[in-house]
């Protein structure tokens, strides 16, 4: 099976994954509003738990974690918008470079822009 490792040496894509969580009410219109606005692609809700520490307290809450497909020359558009509608004050938003995919599927994320 070739998942398209042997075109790693090609020039990279602009596409990236963005993780971010928010309070589950809050997921699903974060989500409708980047993917509204095209600076999203495609956004995965889904259920998560996160453990961690906050103002010295261990926490450990039900969260929402959005999977976002997203341009990476959009990122900082996209970075801003969601610190703007995101209710937290930090909240995670991190992106990863997609490095290989589908390119049926890298195709259509290409025209959702």
């Amino acid at each position: 099976m070739n998942i398209g490792w042997d075109r790693m040496s090609q020039p990279e894509n602009d596409f990236v994954i963005v993780f971010c969580t928010a309070p589950q009410g809050e997921a699903e219109s974060l989500a409708k509003t980047l993917v509204e606005e095209k600076l999203a692609a495609c956004v995965n809700i889904s259920p998560v738990r996160s453990c961690y520490i906050w103002e010295g307290k261990l926490n450990l809450d039900e969260e929402a974690l959005l999977i976002i497909k997203a341009k990476k020359s959009q990122f900082e558009p996209l970075k801003d918008r969601i610190l703007i509608l995101h209710s937290y004050a930090i909240p995670e938003i991190i992106a990863l470079p997609i490095v290989a995919g589908h390119q049926p599927y890298l195709d259509w994320m290409s025209q959702s822009f």
